[in-house]
């Protein structure tokens, strides 16, 4: 009984460090590209990096504590606020399992040159009763799904 236990608690702990790799990855890039448009010449250098650094460290936070139904309620309501939403109008998510609540609003709509439209957003994700915001930009791709570019 002791070893089945031992084994569920290594599988929960694997899963656990995915989601908080996955985030710090996905907070990295996010702050890594916020602290780039901050400063000129070795000033913007430092500010990617702590951008990078603080991305990294708040997704991880962020990433080690949601699931698969709040990864998969979250992308579902993104596709649909993308592709439905006017400015400014939030699609919202929750997971009633674990009360994790996000909301995805666009910011604004945009054409690029060569024809595909961007959305820029603002997302924001509570989990365990701390909220973090993060922004970004995802474009529709051929096949008509969005794709977050940064």
């Amino acid at each position: 009984m002791f070893a089945a236990a031992l084994g569920l608690g290594a599988c929960a702990n694997r899963d656990a460090g995915r989601k908080q790799t996955g985030g710090a990855v996905v907070g990295a890039v996010a702050g890594g590209v916020a602290g780039s448009m901050i400063g000129k010449g070795s000033g913007r250098l430092i500010m990617t990096g702590l951008g990078t650094l603080l991305g990294a460290y708040i997704g991880s936070q962020v990433g080690k504590s949601l699931d698969n139904a709040d990864r998969a309620a979250a992308a579902n309501t993104a596709q649909q606020t993308f592709e439905n939403n006017k400015t400014g109008q939030p699609g919202t998510w929750n997971n009633p399992d674990n009360g994790h609540t996000g909301t995805i609003t666009p910011t604004k709509t945009y054409q690029q040159a060569e024809g595909a439209y961007c959305r820029e957003y603002q997302q924001t994700v509570t989990v365990g009763g701390k909220t973090e915001q993060a922004y970004g930009t995802a474009c529709r791709q051929p096949d008509g799904s969005w794709k977050i570019v940064n």
